[in-house]
């Protein structure tokens, strides 16, 4: 199998990475019973043997997948944390994921990027380009067939919009050949960063150029998915499927973490805070975004009738370079296996998946024209049962002209934890133009007055004319999606064609 390396830049990218970390490793551990290092696991995780005398971390303490036999030792994940705060990820280093990490796969600084793009791309880009190309070199070094970057950052914040689209141009030109996805948190309408539709402008220029697939996600919406999830939820009262397996590891491995019955990891297993929660206010919406990224890659990690290789995700919904946004929707919506929305059938899973409400991103893509459309589904799901939904659900949705059966399927037999079957919904739709349209007016109400402006001009190498290249490579990318909403309602009869002389 191949292998994928993750990139979390930024409080929001490494917050997100942590939730999916967490639910990898659960995921993993209910199928995994025998505690073997298998290609599965290999595609985010890497095997090594920490009682090695190997004096680099990197080398010859690892221990290759072989025959699919060998012991799990002790797992490390394929991933590089970088952030210009220290907070979020000491907390992470100190806390029950601290052994899926080692402190020589993250750059951290102190003083932050002070919600300003060009400090994060501009400065700390320049200051540690070469210790974070070294730390993606080593990563990339131990893959046997490197597939993919996962990069998580927000769009809001100086390091998250600044210093994520400096890692992501960093990988374009160092890996060319591998595909870049972006998972990419856009600011909400009242959100309380001044700066953000700067911040946001600016890296957008960037994801335009250097992004192979942006899933775009908004705080507002995975609010009131939560909120909607909470309200309603069914909290089942057996016991977390996964405690046998729990307590056998921890029988094994005293060092190893302790997940409790509500599904959260609480702490480490010799920690003195074992009954503390210490689930975070944000834990409940990067769940839902780790979990989107599981359902992405669950057919590069497990066996199915119908996988599907993330290059495929590209090759076959991005009919356009520019134009690579995809919009992500889940069915059925949990925040864990134990909080969840439950659905009737499977026919309600593939209706829910494309209602407004279940959309990651403020936005309704059945008002709207669909450039293709990609459905991954998990678990005890029939491509029969695909196949008669899908017919029951396109005359409800408007393709463009020239793709009416750009539908793209993938199907794993390994369901998400805690569920019997879900499905990813991933849409290329013109309807993303009215978030864009949303961001642009933003950008100009600051613009306007030249608001702000001096704190990104003092930083060196930043220039003014970045804003102005950056605001009509935004408005150029509206109008491409305008164009296609107005050439595939033309009438076609009206165009004058050759005429064949006979």
């Amino acid at each position: 199998m191949t292998q994928n390396i993750t990139l979390q830049i930024g409080q929001c990218g490494n917050q997100i990475g942590c939730r999916f970390w967490d639910l990898a490793l659960r995921e993993h551990a209910a199928v995994n019973k025998k505690g073997v290092f298998d290609e599965s696991l290999s595609t985010f995780f890497r095997n090594v043997d920490v009682r090695s005398k190997a004096t680099s971390y990197f080398e010859s303490s690892e221990i290759p997948v072989g025959s699919g036999s060998e012991k799990i030792r002790s797992l490390r994940a394929r991933a590089v944390l970088i952030d210009t705060e220290e907070g979020v990820v000491n907390e992470i280093m100190k806390g029950p994921l601290n052994e899926v990490f080692d402190h020589r796969q993250y750059v951290t600084d102190v003083s932050g990027a002070g919600n300003n793009w060009a400090v994060g791309h501009m400065f700390y880009g320049n200051k540690y380009k070469d210790s974070i190309s070294e730390l993606i070199r080593k990563n990339a070094e131990l893959c046997d067939s490197l597939e993919s970057f996962f990069v998580m950052h927000s769009m809001g914040g100086g390091t998250g919009s600044g210093l994520g689209t400096a890692v992501l141009r960093m990988i374009a030109d160092d890996y060319p050949e591998v595909h870049r996805f972006v998972v990419a948190v856009y600011p909400s309408a009242d959100d309380d960063v001044i700066t953000s539709p700067y911040n946001c402008v600016l890296a957008m220029k960037q994801l335009m150029d250097f992004a192979d697939c942006v899933m775009p996600i908004d705080n507002h919406s995975l609010v009131n998915i939560v909120n909607r999830i909470e309200s309603v939820c069914v909290k089942t009262q057996s016991t977390c499927k996964n405690t046998n397996f729990s307590s056998s590891l921890r029988s094994r491995d005293p060092s190893k973490v302790l997940i409790d019955s509500n599904s959260t990891i609480i702490s480490s297993a010799n920690s003195s805070s074992a009954n503390k929660k210490t689930e975070k206010p944000f834990d409940s919406m990067n769940n839902i975004v780790a979990n989107m990224l599981l359902n992405l890659t669950s057919s590069s990690r497990f066996e199915g009738s119908l996988n599907v290789d993330l290059n495929e995700i590209a090759m076959n919904l991005v009919p356009f370079p520019r134009m690579h946004y995809l919009l992500s929707s889940l069915s059925p919506l949990y925040i864990s296996e134990k909080v969840n929305l439950q659905v009737r059938g499977i026919e309600q899973m593939f209706s829910d998946a494309f209602k407004r409400e279940n959309q990651l991103l403020q936005c309704d893509p059945k008002s709207s024209l669909y450039l293709a459309c990609g459905l991954m589904l998990r678990g005890k799901v029939q491509i029969s049962d695909m196949r008669r939904n899908i017919e029951k659900l396109k005359p409800q949705l408007n393709f463009i002209k020239w793709n009416q059966e750009g539908w793209k399927t993938g199907l794993c037999s390994v369901p998400a934890f805690g569920q019997p079957y879900s499905l990813l919904c991933l849409s290329n739709n013109t309807c993303i133009k009215d978030t864009f349209s949303t961001i642009k007016d933003r950008f100009n109400l600051l613009y306007r007055r030249k608001a702000h402006l001096h704190h990104y001009t003092q930083v060196e190498g930043m220039e003014s004319c970045l804003f102005t290249e950056s605001f009509q490579s935004l408005q150029n990318l509206i109008n491409d999606y305008k164009n296609l909403e107005t050439n595939n309602s033309s009438n076609d009869s009206a165009i004058e064609r050759i005429k064949i002389l006979s």
